[in-house]
């Protein structure tokens, strides 16, 4: 039995939920995270908090942490795979957000969130380059973010249009997860988006992955567009989920035998047109035997 196979153990089994980021409920008509909480509770037995330390947390997040809620802390604002990203001021804000969020755990897109230095609300979200060099460098910043913080740190395969690097984006997270000693948060929706991109069937490349290491999943909506004859996916976070992001949950929830929790990213609508999506989510969860 490895490390995390022992502190995966001990982490809490969260359920569905949903995500949000500073200011995603402030407009009329989107996902009320309290409302939803009181009127669908089975969809909100936790919310992901999309947390860049220069915001905080906004209203909603706030009102969440006060109730004593459970949540998961989502980084918007570190490339791991980067040293130089770890300093002692952005540190100290992480481990003081912590300590007022109280997460089950730390994760985030494991890629480039910024290009040069950190600055207030960049918020630039690029695919890792696909190396080995990378997933080792990747690793020792995820290692590094544990140890800081307590907590456990999940990468998560950010979404893209172009890739760079010689590994496919499966075997990259391998190597990561395996060097890190971790798990890891699977974006469904992003990987379709890679696996359309490079040409590949939706399910190419999880028969040899180690899905023991996926704590954490996520659904969301995407959309199809076209610009000069390229045609590309938008990780839109609509209610219309894209069919390839079914079939990879569907398949990878056979072998996450340490899946904690889904959550389903629509922040930003209305829950009368999320309803179809979590019910989804719900129904294919239970035929696999995982129930929230």
């Amino acid at each position: 039995m490895t490390a995390f196979d022992q502190r995966v153990e001990r982490l809490p089994r969260l359920g569905i939920g949903v995500s949000t980021e500073y200011g995603a409920g402030s407009q009329d008509g989107v996902l009320d995270v309290m409302a939803l909480r009181r009127e669908a509770p089975q969809f909100a037995s936790f919310l992901e908090i999309g947390i860049e330390t220069a915001k905080g947390l906004d209203d909603q997040a706030q009102a969440w942490v006060q109730a004593d809620l459970p949540s998961t802390y989502h980084f918007l604002d570190v490339n791991l795979d980067d040293p130089e990203d770890f300093d002692p001021q952005w540190l100290d804000e992480v481990r003081d957000l912590v300590a007022a969020v109280n997460p089950a755990w730390l994760c985030g897109d494991a890629g480039l969130w910024h290009f040069g230095r950190r600055d207030r609300g960049h918020m630039l979200l690029l695919p890792p380059v696909l190396s080995d060099d990378t997933a080792s460098a990747m690793a020792e910043g995820i290692v590094k973010l544990r140890r800081e913080t307590g907590h456990e740190v999940f990468p998560e395969n950010p979404p893209g249009v172009v890739y760079l690097g010689d590994l496919h984006l499966l075997d990259f997270f391998a190597r990561v997860c395996e060097r890190a000693d971790t798990g890891m948060l699977l974006d469904c929706a992003h990987l379709a988006i890679y696996q359309r991109t490079q040409g590949h069937a939706m399910t190419d490349g999880l028969d040899g992955f180690p899905l023991d290491r996926v704590v954490e999943m996520h659904v969301a909506g995407g959309a199809v567009h076209s610009h000069e004859g390229f045609e590309y996916v938008e990780d839109s976070h609509t209610p219309d989920v894209l069919p390839d992001t079914w079939t990879i949950l569907e398949t990878a929830l056979r072998g996450t035998r340490n899946l904690k929790a889904v959550v389903f990213e629509c922040e930003r609508n209305p829950l009368a047109a999320c309803r179809a999506g979590f019910a989804e989510i719900a129904r294919l969860c239970e035929t696999a035997g995982w129930r929230a």
